[in-house]
């Protein structure tokens, strides 16, 4: 079941992926321009993508704004609500496997904002798809943690890692992640109205992660931890600093997504090899520098 669907955040790393993978599976895309009448725009439409993620620093000025505008806009057009979820209203100390029904404890800002948030979509009493999944591998630079830090330095052959090396962690290819958003989109009358599905992706620690590259790249790559001591000497005046020191829990803490709702509901949907996303990833990076600085520093204002 195909149909028509808005997409806010066309040029932001969710929202550029699935903007791609509806029109490739023959639905009619639209992206939203920045300044229009969103829910004049969203009229005739079945599905609204929100891909809307406001910096780090800018998350309790516009994060409840956003989706009250995107509630408006679903409820005058009846359209459905997909939006990408992360993390972070599980909070440390959760448990490994993280479910659909794992409880949101989160106590820290950044997470008690999501929780906040994603309790109006809830409450709003419209169709809606969270599409909750780990942090992202994009296919070029992008501002995210696989580019800014971890691959900045293959090419000493060291992988940067921000945490523990031996705990697992979950990572969404995010060609897939958009894949997957057509799929849901598609079976969506047989969810219930409101949806919290987990994306699993692909689970890896960043041993795991640096065994895999070292073996694509043909070098054997070392292992470093990153240093978060110029974070915190920057907190005082970088609030980006506050919000990356806020989330660094995420690092050490072990975690997966439960698999089970989503293999239930797209049981023929293919993931991306490991090594070949890991391929493709690597591969954006240094295509063209020229982008990869200009997407670095998008990915400044935007850190997600």
């Amino acid at each position: 079941m195909t149909g028509t669907v808005l997409i806010l955040g066309g040029r932001g790393r969710f929202g550029r992926h699935a903007a791609e993978a509806f029109w490739n599976a023959g639905w009619r895309v639209t992206l939203f321009r920045r300044g229009g009448d969103l829910i004049s725009a969203a009229q005739g439409t079945d599905l609204i993508v929100n891909g809307w993620n406001p910096p780090y620093p800018r998350w309790a000025a516009d994060l409840p704004g956003q989706t009250e505008q995107v509630i408006a806009a679903a409820r005058a057009s009846g359209a459905t609500i997909l939006q990408a979820a992360n993390l972070y209203v599980y909070g440390a100390g959760s448990p490994e496997l993280l479910r659909a029904d794992t409880p949101h404890r989160a106590q820290n800002p950044l997470g008690r904002l999501r929780i906040e948030t994603e309790a109006l979509l809830r409450d709003s009493g419209l169709p809606v798809i969270l599409l909750r999944a780990g942090d992202f591998l994009d296919t070029c630079a992008s501002g995210n943690w696989f580019d800014r830090v971890i691959a900045a330095s293959l090419g000493n052959d060291v992988l940067t890692y921000p945490g523990d090396p031996d705990v697992a962690h979950a990572w969404a290819f995010l060609p897939d992640l958009a894949r997957a958003a057509v799929q849901i989109a598609e079976r969506r009358e047989r969810l219930p109205r409101f949806t919290d599905m987990p994306f699993p992706g692909m689970t890896l620690s960043g041993a795991e992660m640096a065994a895999q590259l070292s073996q694509m790249l043909g070098q054997e790559l070392r292992v470093r931890r990153m240093s978060w001591l110029p974070l915190h000497l920057a907190r005082p005046a970088w609030p980006l600093a506050r919000r990356l020191l806020e989330m660094r829990y995420l690092w050490s803490m072990p975690h997966r997504l439960d698999p089970a709702p989503f293999r239930a509901l797209c049981p023929e949907f293919r993931d991306t090899p490991v090594e070949d996303a890991l391929r493709l990833a690597v591969a954006g990076l240094r295509a063209d520098p020229a982008s990869r600085a200009q997407a670095d520093g998008a990915g400044r204002q935007r850190a997600a």
